[in-house]
């Protein structure tokens, strides 16, 4: 407890990023169900928060919290029940092409090559033929599938599908990505690869990241802070700054630096027993 208390109380020196313009704000978000026995269920409680351009921002909680509630708000694919999202200065949802989505299934269309997958919202943006070929190439090439192009997706590993469901997500050059357990179906060795990966594209990409997860080792590793759920209904506990600067080698995960802050997410998660 003592180390964990020492890294939350050191003075600070405020991150560049942190000077970045406002990407996305949340304010008192709430959701709440109809129950089938005519009542309410609230799934998200209120959650408020500040996220800046180029942020990697990782939402920790227990399963069943509410996290990928909250991250399909942000993506308007539900509606809230109550508070405004802004995006930069627009207090309106931004157009789809600014958005990129992963899922934990990929979602890929099985008849479809690798590269005919990656082309799909540009194809249905309207994007010219050529100009959507050379940039899932691009893409392709980015997440380490360059060669893989004309396979179908039966053809691919798990890990490799999830691949090409990140070059689909970039394909509009989206300047938010959301990305709700991408990795959970996933063995320890490809998560481990595949963390690494996502890294590396975020920081290549520049894009903005808001990614769910409810492993406390992995939302340590990847973000630049970690927002800490409650218990459902859920609101953030905590945000956590990861003080450690990116990209971070795997070796990491074995440092007493690093235990720090995993042993302060997973106190933060235990303040009510809620295990993770």
């Amino acid at each position: 407890m003592g180390n964990a208390m020492r890294v939350e109380n050191e003075s600070k020196v405020t991150p560049l990023r942190m000077l970045a313009p406002v990407a996305l704000e949340l304010k008192e978000l709430s959701k709440r169900y109809l129950s089938s026995d005519g009542g309410t269920v609230q799934a998200v409680a209120s959650v408020s928060a500040t996220i800046r351009k180029g942020e990697f921002i990782a939402i920790l909680g227990p399963s069943g919290c509410g996290k990928s509630t909250l991250l399909m708000m942000i993506a308007g694919l539900v509606k809230p029940s109550a508070g405004t999202l802004s995006f930069g200065h627009a207090s309106t949802q931004p157009s789809h092409p600014d958005f990129g989505i992963v899922f934990q299934d990929p979602v890929l269309f099985p008849w479809r090559t690798v590269q005919a997958n990656v082309e799909l919202p540009g194809e249905v943006s309207g994007m010219p033929r050529q100009e959507r070929a050379r940039k899932a190439r691009e893409l392709l090439q980015l997440v380490g599938l360059a060669g893989f192009e004309q396979q179908l997706p039966s053809e691919l590993s798990g890990g490799m599908q999830q691949r090409v469901a990140i070059a689909r997500a970039l394909m509009l050059d989206p300047q938010l990505i959301l990305m709700d357990e991408p990795f959970g179906a996933l063995d320890a060795m490809t998560r481990e690869q595949m963390n690494l990966e996502v890294q590396r594209i975020s920081i290549e990409s520049g894009a903005t990241v808001v990614f769910v997860t409810h492993s406390i080792a992995e939302a340590a590793f990847l973000a630049d802070r970690v927002l800490v759920m409650s218990g459902r209904p859920s609101t953030v506990r905590k945000s956590v700054e990861v003080e450690i600067e990116r990209p971070r080698p795997i070796e990491l995960m074995t440092s007493d630096r690093f235990g720090v802050y995993v042993l302060q997410l997973r106190q933060l998660l235990n303040v009510t027993g809620d295990a993770s």
